[in-house]
């Protein structure tokens, strides 16, 4: 996207360099025909990478919907935030997150939201304590091959789906979207700008079980803007 955006702009903008670059290559993005809303389901994982700030959630749903032109997404998954090493994932650094996705399903922005990576007692906290329940948990198959007999029988107590996936724990590090950068536009002080969130969307044909388009979105900032 950097490289096909980056060969398509003007010099000039590239040697202001603003704060704020929107790279997208339009034909790339598919938006949604309203008439042909209801037979999609459009589903999102949120990454956060770099951001503490819980407003990088409402950021990157609202980004999706205006990229698919819809007024909402039926479910979005948050993957756990980045802890330091040797930390390990609490409720606490979960809420912040989670706040702001109820706030997103009250205003009808979100349909339904769930959790990744979140073993048995972490789930099990997360549900006690929130307002809107998580109606889904994936588990990573890369740690197990056998999901975990006591978070499988707390998520059917709860009606809570099990999912698996395979993401990389980090599947987007400052230091690679830097290089990216650099490689992509010349002259960009690519130290300067640090990614915030990334989020993967899909669009599937709900009668079919097909995916109709699949896309990538990330949000970055200049260090001081």
């Amino acid at each position: 996207t950097l490289n096909e955006w980056s060969s398509q702009i003007s010099p000039d903008l590239v040697r202001e360099f603003p704060d704020v670059l929107e790279c997208t290559v339009s034909h790339a993005v598919e938006k949604i025909n309203p008439d042909e809303r209801e037979e999609m389901k459009v589903s999102a994982k949120l990454f956060i990478v770099g951001s503490n700030s819980s407003s990088s959630t409402r950021n990157a749903v609202d980004m999706a919907c205006s990229v698919l032109g819809v007024a909402q997404l039926d479910s979005v998954i948050i993957a756990s935030p980045p802890i330091e090493d040797g930390v390990n994932l609490s409720l606490e650094h979960l809420q912040p997150y989670w706040e702001e996705l109820e706030n997103l399903v009250q205003s009808k922005k979100i349909v339904a939201i769930g959790t990744s990576d979140l073993d048995k007692t972490q789930l099990e906290q997360l549900y006690q304590w929130a307002q809107v329940k998580p109606n889904s948990n994936q588990v990573n198959l890369a740690s197990c091959c056998v999901m975990p007999p006591d978070l499988t029988a707390f998520a059917k107590q709860f009606d809570i789906q099990l999912l698996t996936h395979n993401d990389p724990k980090e599947l987007l590090s400052e230091a690679s979207f830097q290089e990216a950068l650099q490689e992509s536009i010349p002259g960009i002080q690519a130290h300067e700008w640090v990614p915030l969130w990334l989020l993967r969307y899909s669009v599937i044909v709900k009668s079919r079980g097909i995916i109709k388009s699949k896309g990538y979105i990330l949000q970055a900032k200049r260090r001081g803007s």
